[in-house]
């Protein structure tokens, strides 16, 4: 039962977010039919899920939904910014619920319970009285309890009803008109033809038999199971034929496609979408079956749908649609069963044997390449081989779609907006790329406080924008590429961006800087990652603590990625993450200083070239007119030994800058299995983990990032010296 409800739970809220994202469409303008459907047959699948795992609580609370949406989808409702609020609400309570579910409580409290009756009586205006209306069932729902429902407006077109009475109703003392009079509880009677075409002739007429029929047009909003248990009493002693009027084929069309996903039989779907009752059903199985038999064992079984028909218990249009549900479950189960649903630590497992995997082939490619046997080295070249494979194939187990992350932020985008009383539109682009699910779960957290920020602090209220002759709506994006190895994600904002004097002068105040001390602006602007900084007045429910800029970074860092801003007063901001592809498994560049072995990771490296002069002082090059500062990992690391007569540049690029990176020597490709270093050498720059080679010794990987962050600053402070020397001079030679 516990794996029933796991499935249950994961379904539904794969059609809550559908659902959810629905109601965001319609709030902003969309009016497709499709969309407006698209949400009812969530909250349809939902309810139905719900009372088949027997969770009453969620099918209780969900058919409420299902009400206003179905006024809404048969055009007796518009969609208004209330209704939307109440039901994106409802939305949530049954995420609670759900919640709760996963919990294994399966009865609301008393809190929760209540948080569930106000969101209904919010939606209690849309349902056309006190009572939540279900038409396509004839009765009411309020507070739980099951009532009849009043007559609401007249119906165009009408139910045919054919009853034939069988010969013996008035012995087994039963009123045909009786049943005719009761017929008036549900509806009216637009027109009635007797049939009396089984009359005999008077001298032969029996009293004490019925010999009538009719056919009746009518009226009434009741289902077609309440219609036939008008004659349930003389459901055995009579011919009764019910068919819908042309408004409810339709909607049993939209029944049918609303059913949750379950294997079912044709005459199940028919029934379980109110345009078949379970008596027709029964009489077709009857006569199938005797059909069948009457044929002979050589004979196939007569078509179910057919014999429906032709008992006019069913329209034509209706079973094809049906035959179509049940062709398309038949489809989608086939296709399911080739998935396997896998616990995410069991991919785990895989990723770290398969890890193992690289190592040990590298240390078999090793001892192939010293034996200097041409088979053994040549089989190991293809094992390598495999094992990449191998290695790429496990790795895209893990990938997902980043998409998810950034829907959730529609929503976000919408209520931030109405708490903030802005007009902020939120667009999304590059939802499509992939990165390590690890890495997906993990971000998740820090793009939320940075759109919450941006929508906070960077949008302007619409009267300052105005003045400031900017549409009033503000804009934000969410963007995600790939690049150089690495995936990159910007939430921009168009809006009134960091002022930097302030951001300076915050700082003063708090102790973070020294009054006088020289910063660059992209220093001011970093001051914002400090620990409990903060230039907003005013604390809001969304920020305004301090709290927040400083946690974004440290987990962006331990992700072994990167924040980035850039700010232009009045114009907006852009906060740019760079992050890894994968957590675990890399292509790397082996390099050497001394005995030391470093791992460069291969997506970064642009080039190799030798270091022409090693007695150069300066620690910059001129690549093909380009200045190229770089960085000695001899020096940086501290590492013995003699400098070698020749040493190479490996040059990186990095979030597109480039820099260079001085090592001994060049020893080609590599796979990395990435092992993450202790707790003590958490604060070492330029290292970002380590590695084990085939000979079984440890290779740091190089935090390339960082590496190429230092010689940047390096390079803007010889700048600054080159620029103010000169000023020097200028100035001594004007003296």
């Amino acid at each position: 039962m516990d794996e029933v409800l796991n499935v249950f739970s994961v379904e539904a809220r794969e059609q809550l977010e559908a659902m959810e994202a629905g109601l965001l469409q319609l709030e902003a303008g969309d009016r497709d039919p499709e969309t407006i459907n698209g949400v009812f047959r969530a909250a349809h699948t939902i309810k139905g899920g719900a009372g088949v795992v027997e969770i009453h609580t969620v099918e209780k609370f969900t058919h409420v939904l299902e009400n206003v949406l179905d006024r809404l989808r048969n055009g007796e409702i518009e969609v208004n910014g209330d209704m939307i609020s109440a039901l994106l609400l409802g939305c949530d309570h049954i995420g609670t619920l759900l919640d709760m579910v996963a919990r294994g409580q399966t009865e609301a409290d008393d809190g929760v319970q209540r948080a569930g009756d106000e969101i209904a009586e919010q939606l209690r205006p849309f349902l056309g009285g006190k009572a939540a209306a279900t038409k396509a069932s004839g009765v009411t729902v309020a507070d739980g309890t099951v009532q009849r429902s009043d007559r609401e407006g007249r119906i165009n077109d009408c139910w045919h009803i054919s009853i034939r009475f069988g010969r013996n109703v008035f012995k087994n003392g039963m009123d045909p008109l009786a049943f005719l009079r009761y017929l008036l509880n549900l509806g009216e009677i637009a027109h009635i033809t007797t049939l009396t075409d089984a009359m005999p002739e008077a001298d032969v007429m029996d009293p004490e038999l019925c010999y009538l029929g009719f056919e009746i047009a009518f009226r009434s909003h009741a289902s077609k199971e309440d219609i036939e248990r008008v004659f349930a009493f003389c459901r055995d002693e009579c011919e009764l034929h019910i068919l819908p009027p042309d408004s409810k084929l339709e909607e049993y069309l939209l029944l049918i496609d609303a059913l949750p996903e379950e294997t079912m039989r044709l005459g199940e779907i028919l029934v379980k979408s109110g345009a078949l009752t379970r008596e027709e059903l029964d009489a077709g199985l009857r006569r199938q079956s005797g059909e069948k038999v009457g044929a002979g064992d050589t004979a196939g079984a007569p078509q179910l749908g057919n014999i429906l028909i032709q008992q006019h218990s069913v329209q034509p249009e209706l079973v094809e649609a049906a035959a179509i549900k049940q062709k398309a479950v038949s489809e989608k189960k086939a296709a399911e069963s080739s998935l396997i649903r896998v616990h995410a630590d069991k991919l785990d497992q895989l990723i770290d044997l398969v890890g193992e995997l690289v190592i040990a082939g590298a240390s078999a490619n090793l001892l192939a390449k010293k034996s200097g046997e041409a088979a053994l080295t040549e089989a190991t070249s293809v094992l390598s081989r495999l094992v990449e494979s191998i290695r790429d194939s496990a790795l895209q187990l893990r990938m997902v779609q980043i998409g998810e992350t950034f829907n959730r932020f529609h929503r976000v985008a919408r209520d931030v907006s109405k708490d903030l009383h802005k007009e902020i539109e939120l667009v999304i682009s590059g939802a499509e790329t992939e990165l390590d699910k690890s890495v997906v779960e993990k971000i998740g957290d820090p793009l939320m406080h940075l759109v919450r920020n941006a929508m906070d602090h960077g949008i302007e209220s619409p009267a300052a924008r105005a003045a400031a002759g900017k549409p009033t709506a503000g804009r934000v994006e969410l963007n995600a590429f790939h690049d150089s190895g690495s995936i990159v994600i910007e939430v921009v904002d168009d809006g009134g961006g960091l002022n930097k004097d302030r951001i300076q002068a915050k700082a003063i105040e708090k102790g973070v800087i020294q009054e006088g001390e020289t910063l660059s602006d992209q220093e001011v602007v970093n001051l914002i990652f400090e620990p409990g900084f903060s230039t907003v007045e005013k604390v809001t429910n969304l920020s305004g603590r301090g709290v927040g800029m400083d946690v974004v970074r440290k987990n962006i860092t331990a992700l072994r990625g990167s924040v980035d801003v850039k700010t232009e007063l009045g114009a907006g901001s852009r906060f740019t993450i760079r992050l890894p592809l994968t957590l675990a498994i890399i292509d790397g560049f082996l390099t050497s200083v001394g005995k030391a072995s470093y791992v460069i990771p291969l997506d970064m490296v642009v080039e190799c070239i030798e270091l022409a002069d090693t007695s150069i002082e300066r620690d910059y090059i001129n690549l093909r007119g380009e200045v190229l500062p770089f960085v000695r990992l001899r020096e940086l690391f501290e590492v013995p030994g003699k400098q070698p007569a020749r040493e190479n540049i490996v040059v990186v690029q990095y979030a597109g800058r480039k820099a260079g990176i001085v090592v001994d020597q060049l020893l080609g490709e590599f796979q990395t299995v990435i092992k993450p270093l202790g707790s003590l050498f958490r604060n070492m720059r330029g290292i970002g983990g380590s590695t084990i080679l085939g000979t079984g010794e440890v290779a740091l990987i190089l935090d390339v990032q960082a590496l190429v962050g230092q010689c940047a600053a390096t390079e803007e402070l010889q700048a600054r010296g080159r620029h103010g020397a000169r000023r020097v001079e200028a100035h001594g030679a004007a003296a």
